[in-house]
């Protein structure tokens, strides 16, 4: 008796993953993100700071950021359900702490008189907590 495979749709296949697709979609995203702020650093927007212009130039650079967020959302969508309940929690999880390590520093800002920080610096953080926080959430529970 002979068992043959049933051809896989493209769809099933394992470069199409949801997993590969987000890691394509983040090294999309995060290139353009990369070359702004490279062209950034090497002045090729000096003459847009502080301008209308620098508008667009932080539209620009928060757009592949829009992007990464899609992406994201995009993996828990089109993962299986107990993945998608994971990385629903891990996200939750992450942005939870975010919020209250922001909070606790801007009312530091205001009552203990701490050096204000660029608005920024949340996206950085969100990634450091969810590197530090991922790992440890293996149960969809």
């Amino acid at each position: 008796m002979s068992v043959s495979a049933a051809p896989r749709s493209p769809a099933s296949s394992p470069s199409s993953s949801p997993s590969r697709r987000y890691a394509l979609r983040t090294a999309l995203f995060m290139g353009v993100y990369s070359l702004l702020h490279i062209a950034a650093i090497v002045g090729a927007f000096d003459a847009w700071i502080g301008t209308r212009a620098g508008w667009w130039l932080a539209l620009a650079v928060a757009l592949p950021i829009a992007g990464q967020v899609w992406a994201l959302m995009r993996l828990i969508a089109d993962s299986d359900e107990y993945l998608r309940a994971l990385w629903a929690k891990r996200v939750i999880l992450s942005a939870g702490i975010v919020l209250v390590v922001c909070t606790v520093w801007g009312f530091g800002e205001t009552y203990a008189n701490a050096p204000g920080l660029k608005a920024w610096l949340v996206l950085p953080l969100f990634w450091a907590v969810s590197a530090v926080v991922w790992p440890f959430v293996r149960s969809s529970r």
